[in-house]
């Protein structure tokens, strides 16, 4: 009996290990219910380290193993919302990432806001383009990436997405996590409230995600 090849993996890539700590612990919880995301096997979790370059690095590695070469790769993780009313917890679904070195655009946005709402009721998920820094970005320097269009802000989403499509062609995305806003600043991340919030809407995205992936038409193997 043939069996039916898979689809190229789903490489998910975070900067943080409290990050990588909410996918994995949401990851247990899917398992549970048998749903490894109707791929074949599970998804890549990178933790890349903080900020552009170490994004870039990471990634770049991992997509020159031949088992990830033709990965449709998601960053995902916290960022920081840029527009007034955007609250801890809030979800952003870039429509397309920037950095000073270019713009990716994100596929199947409308999907992944679609599964976002389903698995996570009552949150509000924000979409539109998603801006990188090398810094982490605060006060006044909000509103100067505001008035450019963007509505969040990361250190490595940009950066991720650029890699990955320089390093061949296939889907991208981008799902992050506000942890602090214009109204909700922050100084730690996972020591108050916001980041609480944060690290549980996190932990509950991967559904949406391998729901993404199913959609994709990646090639099979």
């Amino acid at each position: 009996m043939s069996t039916r090849a898979a689809p190229a993996p789903l490489l998910i890539a975070c900067a943080l290990g409290i990050e990588r700590l909410a996918l994995r612990t949401g990851e247990r919880a899917v398992l549970r219910t048998g749903d490894h995301g109707g791929a074949g096997h599970r998804p890549v979790v990178v933790r890349t380290g903080m900020g552009p370059r170490a994004a870039e690095r990471a990634v770049g590695r991992m997509l020159a193993t031949p088992d990830l070469a033709e990965a449709a790769v998601l960053a995902t993780g916290f960022c920081a919302g840029l527009a007034p009313g955007m609250h801890p917890g809030d979800l952003v679904v870039a429509e397309e990432t920037r950095d000073p070195r270019g713009t990716v655009p994100c596929v199947h946005t409308d999907l992944l806001v679609k599964e976002l709402t389903r698995a996570l009721p009552g949150h509000t998920v924000h979409t539109g383009p998603l801006t990188g820094s090398d810094h982490v970005v605060r006060g006044p320097e909000r509103a100067d990436l505001l008035a450019t269009g963007a509505i969040a802000v990361d250190m490595e989403s940009a950066a991720t997405l650029l890699t990955a499509v320089r390093a061949g062609a296939r889907p991208v995305a981008a799902v992050r996590v506000v942890v602090d806003a214009p109204e909700h600043e922050l100084v730690r991340i996972g020591t108050v409230r916001g980041g609480i919030s944060a690290f549980r809407v996190l932990r509950s995205v991967l559904p949406a995600f391998f729901e993404w992936h199913r959609s994709l038409p990646l090639p099979r193997r």
